[in-house]
Parts: structure tokens; sequence; C-alpha cells
């Protein structure tokens, strides 16, 4: 005797309910608050990063001025921050690549907060008047999220200017610098070549960490496409 259907097999072949807009607009809500979580968790990694790297930097020019002090003929001193200086540079240019890391983690976290807008904006759209922040997943909504309206896009490299990684760079360029016209001095080298080699080696580097965050831009640029422009 042929055996009949099994019991959850209905079940299985029920159709399912329709999403009401309510369940969507929790479902949009938490997934906005995981990543707001996770972006205050890569603000907090960056400043630890910067804080990280500028207190060793203080402490170690407080220890090259004791020891300055105590060595009158120089060349401890210059032994002292010969060894010294390396670290400092390896560790400015490690929070800078790390901070470069974390701004583009950063943008990706916009780019999904914009849509995640834009899916809140579909439901209700008539709460769009109230939101002040990018409901477009394009260069437009992610600037209009960082503060910057389409009328202020010359503001974006101003902020790039003065934003932390500009300025951690700019002193792994003064690292650079006297690191360079320190071996060049030990090396037997006039002052004012010496003082040469320093800024050719600040340029030199100053040149080397402008092309990481360029890159990060023409890769983004290359490989991003938006699926809601304005």
């Amino acid at each position: 005797m042929q055996e009949g259907p099994a019991a959850g097999s209905s079940g299985e072949e029920r159709t399912k309910e329709p999403v009401t807009d309510a369940v969507r607009m929790q479902i949009l809500a938490t997934e906005h608050w995981s990543l707001l979580a996770t972006r205050q968790l890569a603000w907090t990694e960056a400043f630890s990063r910067a804080n990280i790297f500028l207190t060793v930097l203080s402490a170690a020019a407080v220890a090259l001025a004791l020891v300055a002090q105590t060595d009158d003929s120089g060349r401890t001193f210059r032994m002292f921050a010969l060894l010294l200086l390396p670290v400092m540079l390896f560790l400015g240019v490690a929070t800078f690549v790390r901070l470069g890391w974390i701004n583009e983690q950063e943008g990706w976290i916009v780019i999904g907060m914009n849509r995640l807008r834009r899916g809140y904006l579909d439901i209700a759209p008539d709460l769009e008047p109230y939101f002040i922040t990018g409901s477009t997943d394009d260069l437009v909504g992610l600037l209009r999220t960082t503060g910057i309206t389409e009328l202020e896009n010359r503001q974006f490299a101003l902020q790039a200017l003065v934003s932390t990684p500009a300025v951690i760079g700019v002193i792994d360029c003064v690292l650079a610098g006297v690191l360079g016209g320190l071996v060049a001095e030990l090396a037997g080298l006039a002052t004012a070549a010496a003082v040469a080699i320093g800024l050719g080696c600040g340029l030199v580097t100053l040149v080397l960490l402008a092309l990481y965050p360029a890159h990060q831009v023409r890769r983004f640029q290359r490989t991003y496409k938006p699926k809601f422009p304005a």
C-alpha cells in the first residue's frame, strides 16, 4: 500500500507570509546599529594608534634631550639618536598605513549606512526632509554624510590636509629628514650637505606616503559602482 504524504510536507509547501514594512524597518535598523558599532570601533582604534605613536615620540624626544645634556662631545647623543629615530620612523609609518586602512573601512561603512537610509526612505518617503546625512551611495552622498555638502566639495582637500593621517605623515617626513641628515653628518659631510640630504629624505618620504592614499582613491574609483546614485 502506498504511504501518504509526510506530516510536515504541508507545512513546507505553505506559502510564506509577505514581509511587512515594520519587519523591513527592523532589519534595516539592526544592520544600521551594527555598522555604527563597527564604525565606533574603527574610530577608537584610529585614536589609540595615533595616541600611542605621539606618546612614544614624546618620550623619545625627552630621552634625547636628557642624553644631550649629559654628553659634551655629542657623539653619544648622535649614536643614541641613530638607534632611536629608525624605530620612531617605523612606528610612524605603520601608524600612517593603519590609519589609511581604517579610513578605507570607514568609507565602506558610510556607503552601507547611506544604502540603509535609502531603504528607510523607500519605505517612508515622507521622512526625507528630516535626514541631514546622505541617502545615496555615490560621491555626493558620501561627502554629505561626512559633513561636506554638494556645493562645498572644495572643502574635501582641506579636510584631507588637516586629517589625522596627514598630521602623522608630516611627522614621519620630519623624522625621515632628521634621520637622513644625521646619517649624512656621521658620514663626514658638511653641514650644508647634511641639511640638503635631510630635506631630500623628508621630501622623498612625503611623496612615498602620498602615493598610498592616492592608490586607495584610484582603486576605489576604478572598482566601485554605486547602486543608488543621486
